[in-house]
């Protein structure tokens, strides 16, 4: 079984959801990041999103364009993420890691030495924003080639067309959308109608569905478990606290608690 199904099993026996929290490399520094990592598992993280920093982050909303920037600003490397990601799999072995990355990472590095790169440092999954399931032929075979899950968004408005594609190749979960748009708390996910999101995507079985886009409350998280999804991703309410309490590791520890603490059934 892969780290995936040895999550979503468990947590299934618990009657329990999945919380994920997204996390950038590098923000603000390549130490605070990892720092970061290590408080939200500490708060009760199931599986880590993280981002590796990129110049024109088109799927995100200013919270996180702005950890892009702060990272790369403070020397971030796509190698420098391939040792945040050993290290961070050296330390939590059977976590799930799952990679945000975008497009023009594994073009300039080229696809199979990409994903094996990422297979060797610990990553489980690699999502990109900016590549769509109608054009990802090339990066499933190369992610399946290397042993990496292929993770692919589930528009909220999908096509059938598309959200059966997404369904068929999506690998460890699916990344489905509680609402159109780029990331960001500042639109914040609607609380009714997500379970016709959710049965939306799952009316094509495939991989556990994952929320997220908007995620920032343990009410929204809660939301997204009573609609059906295996669990939720916040990304930009983490940000936007790393931000404003830089090195209060505390705060993190304490608001991944409370947000996994509403994934209970």
């Amino acid at each position: 079984m892969s780290r995936y199904e040895k999550l979503f099993a468990t947590l299934k026996a618990r009657n329990e959801g999945a919380f994920v929290p997204f996390i950038m490399l590098g923000d603000p520094t390549p130490e605070a990041a990892l720092e970061t990592v290590r408080a939200a598992v500490a708060g009760g993280a199931d599986a880590l999103e993280l981002g590796v920093p990129f110049s024109d982050p088109v799927a995100d909303g200013p919270t996180i364009q702005a950890s892009h920037i702060r990272a790369l600003k403070s020397g971030a490397t796509v190698d420098g993420a391939l040792a945040q990601i050993r290290t961070i799999r050296q330390e939590f072995p059977e976590l799930p890691i799952g990679m945000l990355i975008y497009g023009n990472v594994p073009f300039t590095r080229g696809l199979e030495k990409f994903y094996q790169e990422f297979a060797e440092a610990g990553a489980d999954s690699i999502l990109i924003p900016d590549v769509p399931v109608r054009e990802g032929a090339p990066f499933i075979a190369a992610a399946e080639k290397a042993g990496v899950a292929p993770i692919f968004i589930a528009p909220a408005q999908g096509s059938p067309q598309t959200l059966e594609g997404v369904a068929k190749h999506s690998k460890g979960y699916i990344y489905a959308i509680s609402r159109d748009g780029v990331t960001g708390a500042e639109k914040q996910s609607q609380t009714t109608g997500l379970e016709e999101v959710v049965a939306n995507v799952q009316r094509f079985g495939g991989a556990p569905v994952l929320l997220g886009f908007g995620i920032s409350t343990p009410e929204h998280v809660a939301a997204a478990i009573k609609a059906g999804a295996a669990g939720a991703i916040t990304g930009s309410a983490l940000t936007t606290l790393i931000q404003e309490h830089p090195g209060d590791v505390d705060a993190v520890r304490e608001f991944v608690a409370s947000m996994k603490a509403a994934t209970k059934r």
